[in-house]
Order: structure tokens, then C-alpha cells, then sequence
């Protein structure tokens, strides 16, 4: 009865490995993120207006253009920093713990959580997903879907490797 019990545990644990194993594509573009980015620009897809908004429960989108984004590979953690080109935004660093999210027959997400000073998750544990696109060794742009006057829009944040 014993070895029975432990064979279940044993394919219990196996299929728990296989479940949250990454795909080979999640673990290249994990790869290809690691490192120090600059978010050189943010524009926006299907409006042409120009308008205020707080983003990851932060701070003005604007604030964060020319931001420093740190992305380390083997432990999923990361901060970002923003700084103050405007005069109109609060300087700060922002400890976060990031992953690629890989739900089944749809494209890749990069997510990830804010962190307080003890690493602890806030924003009630909820964290944000934006859909990546031209990833390569050097660039990478993250797009955020939001909706703005009823109709659909893309933030749009534009990263250069430094």
C-alpha cells in the first residue's frame, strides 16, 4: 500500500513539473528580456488624441517615458525606476517579480506584480498583462489594451536594451 501511495505522489509531482514547465519560445523571450531596459517611448493605437492616464496603479503614462526597467532572468524579479524629466513626477524605484504568461492557443503575455520595500506583492495580488511584440535581443515593445471613450485602444511602450 505504501509504494502505491508513494507512485500517485510520484506522478503527482511529474505532472506538476510538466505543468509549469515553459514552452521553449517562453523561455528564448525570458532570456532575450533579461537584462537593463530604457522605455524610450509610449505612444498609443487607435486614438489620436492626447490624454492622461495612470498606469500599473503608478503614475502618469507620461512619467514613465525614459524609465529604467531591470529584468533579471533566474529569479523573476525586476524593478523599474522612474524619474522626474517633467517636473510633474514622483522619482521612485519599484521592485516587481515578472514572467511570461503562455495560455494555451493564444500569444505569449509578459506579466508582473508590483512589490513593496520586503518584496511582498501589492495591488491585492493582482498584477498586469501586456501582449509582447518584435522581441529580439535588443528591442521589445509591450502592449496594453485599455478601452478609452468605449472604443479600443493600445498603449503602446517602446524598450531599447541599454
Amino acid at each position: 500500500m505504501k509504494s502505491l501511495y508513494y507512485i500517485i505522489a510520484m506522478l503527482l509531482m511529474a505532472a506538476l513539473f510538466v505543468a509549469c514547465a515553459s514552452s521553449r519560445q517562453g523561455r528564448s523571450i525570458k532570456k532575450d528580456i533579461d537584462g537593463s531596459w530604457s522605455l524610450q517611448s509610449i505612444n498609443t493605437e487607435g486614438i489620436n488624441t492626447k490624454f492622461n492616464a495612470i498606469v500599473f496603479n503608478e503614475a502618469d503614462l507620461n512619467c514613465f517615458t525614459g524609465s529604467t526597467w531591470v529584468f533579471n532572468s533566474h529569479n523573476s524579479l525586476g524593478s523599474y525606476s522612474i524619474g522626474n524629466p517633467s517636473g510633474k513626477c514622483v522619482v521612485l524605484k519599484r521592485n516587481i517579480r515578472w514572467s511570461i504568461y503562455e495560455p494555451r492557443d493564444a500569444p505569449l503575455l509578459f506579466q508582473f506584480k508590483r512589490l513593496d520595500d520586503k518584496y511582498k506583492p501589492m495591488d491585492d495580488n493582482n498584477g498586469f498583462r501586456l501582449s509582447i511584440t518584435m522581441p529580439d535581443a535588443n528591442t521589445m515593445q509591450l502592449k496594453s489594451a485599455i478601452s478609452f471613450e468605449g472604443k479600443p485602444v493600445n498603449i503602446v511602450y517602446n524598450f531599447v536594451k541599454k
